[in-house]
């Protein structure tokens, strides 16, 4: 039983952890998130939990909460990943590129996200920038 004291519309919710094994057709528009929550759904991820949990003596349900919320908060992975910030950033850089309708502008759209990326690149390519 998962119990939500900050929402009484949610307080008495049962939750089941469960694999999703479906299938979907190709052209599925949601076909790379159902692969992605196949693929996840082979993982327990209770064991991390539960070993977060006795690590640093936070309750399982407050980590589980807090995983939830910042997942469902965010929107999306890869959201978690980049951040608003980045996120709005590149969707400008593209925006932009699109509103000019020249292959020059996408052109230079691809150019910036490669300098982007490679900038988020440069600490796994040389760990000794955090040392």
């Amino acid at each position: 039983m998962v119990t939500n004291s900050q929402n009484p519309s949610t307080a008495d919710v049962t939750i089941t952890l469960v694999p999703y094994t479906d299938t979907w057709p190709p052209d599925d528009k949601d076909a790379n998130f159902k692969a992605d929550v196949a693929l996840y759904g082979k993982v327990d991820p209770l064991k991390t939990i539960v070993g977060l949990s006795k690590a640093t003596n936070i309750p399982t349900g407050a980590l589980v909460h807090y995983v939830l919320a910042r997942w469902a908060s965010e929107g999306a992975s890869g959201l978690l990943e980049l951040g608003p910030t980045l996120t709005r950033r590149l969707k400008t850089i593209f925006d932009t590129a699109e509103q000019q309708d020249t292959d020059a502008a996408r052109l230079d759209a691809y150019n910036q996200v490669r300098h982007i990326v490679s900038w988020l690149n440069h600490p796994l390519d040389e760990p000794s920038v955090y040392e």
